[in-house]
């Protein structure tokens, strides 16, 4: 059942006649002691779907004392918000409260309705039990990830939004794909964007598309990454680089699910699942005024956060592993494994570059010393590591910080390279993005 909360007799009726024609059974209420008795007296209630105002004051403390209450009698029932457009950031504070979502008003049908599916789905989808070792396709690989894995099982199924957040080179974007390939939109296309590499003046037109002669160099038609993955999976990946204004564009897509081709007025509805990811704090972020709260919330349905590859030394052997099995197939050679010493090493870098780094060097250490007894030892590796240092120092060697490691690294590769930071970038295997970010922190 859904408890409709609205001093508004219309969309009441409205919100009740659409839910029931899709096989919701529906209580109504007009002001917030009815729904409270409801709540209370009702269990078969489900979810509620609840204005923020019920007499002339706007300021939206009726609504919010309300999602309290609900939340007192029932906290697992959600809340989904009903607010103007205008008043996003009365929703925003709703979702501090606890709401599940919010919807403006006027509403779309289908946006209701799917988000409304959602919020039942992942109410009552019981946790299954993931492989220890990865996904049900075996791409991540982990037994730290254990958690990861049954949330993945428990979400891909629904249209939520997902934000992965995690450094450079954890795996963020294996994670998006394992979503997609669970999801029920797994036969649609799945649309990787680097947010980081867009400019504000062109991010229109690469998200949206453009029309021959929307603007000066616009020679012809361009279809945008929202319409290329129509019926499928959107990967928004460096979200934190977003700039302001695109951030306010970006919203309004996600919030009403439209959007319009520059150069035509048509507008257009999307049907894509959004998976965002970033490596840097988008909370922080927030309390700076550099990320918008109300983009956080919606993107942030679901978190998920993936460990640094030296929180999670006990997935280096079944890593190692993977990467060496990939690399021997890919290059006609025989099954090589990694001694016991070797990986005895491998668990003592810090690899700031994360399982990036440590396929980097795993593959490079199969290339140049592939052993005919099968196997790769301690020096194959450590012979790399230290021609690198301090980019691979083993945390027993000194006391240094990581901080400490992590900056002789880059100022060593800044040097490296004469100062081509996408050569740098490459090599440390991170984003530009981030190693400009790493270049402020450190000061270089």
């Amino acid at each position: 059942m859904i408890l409709v909360v609205d001093d508004d007799k219309q969309i009441r009726i409205s919100l009740k006649l659409i839910l029931e024609r899709n096989g919701y059974e529906v209580a109504l209420a007009e002001e917030p002691k009815e729904a409270v008795r409801i709540i209370r007296d009702i269990p078969a209630v489900e979810l509620v779907l609840m204005d923020m105002n019920y007499s002339r004051a706007t300021d939206g403390f009726e609504g919010l004392t309300l999602l309290k209450q609900i939340k007192v009698f029932r906290p697992d029932v959600p809340c989904i918000l009903m607010t103007a457009w205008g008043s996003i950031e009365l929703a925003v504070r709703g979702m501090r409260a606890g709401a599940f979502d919010f919807i403006t008003k006027p509403w779309d049908n289908g946006v209701l309705l799917e988000r409304i599916q959602t919020a039942l789905t992942l109410k009552g989808r019981v946790s299954s039990s993931a492989d220890k070792n990865g996904d049900s396709s075996g791409s991540v690989i982990g037994k730290s990830l254990g958690g990861i894995f049954s949330t993945i099982s428990r979400v891909a199924p629904t249209n939520a939004p997902i934000l992965i957040t995690g450094e450079s080179g954890t795996g963020k974007e294996l994670i998006a794909e394992a979503v997609h390939r669970q999801s029920r939109r797994a036969n649609g296309p799945f649309v990787k964007v680097n947010l980081g590499g867009i400019s504000s003046s062109l991010f229109e037109s690469e998200m949206f598309g453009h029309k021959k002669g929307a603007f000066t160099d616009a020679s012809s038609d361009r279809i945008g990454r929202f319409e290329l993955a129509k019926g499928g999976t959107i990967f928004l990946d460096e979200i934190g680089e977003l700039s302001l204004a695109s951030q306010v564009k970006l919203l309004r897509v996600l919030q009403d699910q439209t959007y319009e081709v520059l150069g035509d007025s048509h507008t257009r509805r999307t049907d894509v699942r959004v998976i965002c990811a970033t490596n840097a704090d988008l909370r922080q972020m927030v309390g700076e005024h550099t990320f918008r709260e109300d983009l956080f919330y919606r993107i942030n349905l679901i978190n998920l956060h993936l460990p640094p590859l030296r929180e999670r030394r006990e997935d280096i052997p079944l890593l190692v592993d993977h990467f060496l099995s990939e690399a021997c197939r890919a290059n006609g050679l025989p099954r090589i494994t990694a001694s016991d010493d070797a990986i005895d090493y491998l668990q003592t870098l810090p690899f700031p570059g994360n399982i990036r780094e440590l396929k980097n060097l795993v593959e490079r250490a199969l290339l140049m010393h592939a052993p005919a007894a099968g196997q790769l030892g301690r020096a194959d590796f450590a012979t790399l590591a230290q021609r690198e240092a301090p980019l691979s120092v083993s945390l027993t060697d000194s006391p240094v910080s990581l901080d400490t490691i992590e900056r002789n690294a880059i100022a060593a590769c800044i040097q490296k390279h004469n100062g081509n930071l996408s050569l740098v970038a490459k090599e440390l295997g991170i984003s530009r993005g981030a190693l400009y970010r790493k270049i402020e922190k450190h000061q270089l």
